[in-house]
């Protein structure tokens, strides 16, 4: 899957090793770079598992149409689909098969 970042200091701390642990901690650090490994090698979200560790799931409320997945409790990678317009199926939900490139919005404890 094509993974891209909305925010560019964003981009440049996943960038970098030595970045991720300055912003996050070690084992923070190699988790992102786990999951942000794990998004690249899928063709589609629907590739994404929804088990633990990584759980991938649609959020709600404010965050409607947007995805996250568990880094560490309580981090978690938010995204989006990076299509324009958003593949989605006949009952209006999102078509995960059809997202292949997704943008991270950020990754924070968004509880």
């Amino acid at each position: 899957m094509d993974v891209s970042f909305r925010d560019k200091k964003l981009a440049k701390t996943c960038g970098s090793k030595k970045a991720l642990v300055k912003a996050y901690g070690k084992v923070n650090a190699r988790k992102i770079m786990m999951r942000l490994t794990l998004l690249e090698a899928t063709e589609a979200l629907s590739d994404v598992p929804v088990t633990p560790p990584t759980r991938r799931h649609e959020l709600k409320g404010s965050r409607n149409g947007t995805f996250a997945i568990d880094v560490q409790q309580p981090f978690r990678i938010v995204f989006e689909p990076a299509s324009n317009p958003v593949p989605t199926k006949e009952d209006g939900g999102i078509d995960l098969d059809a997202v292949t490139a997704i943008a991270i919005i950020t990754i924070e404890d968004y509880q």
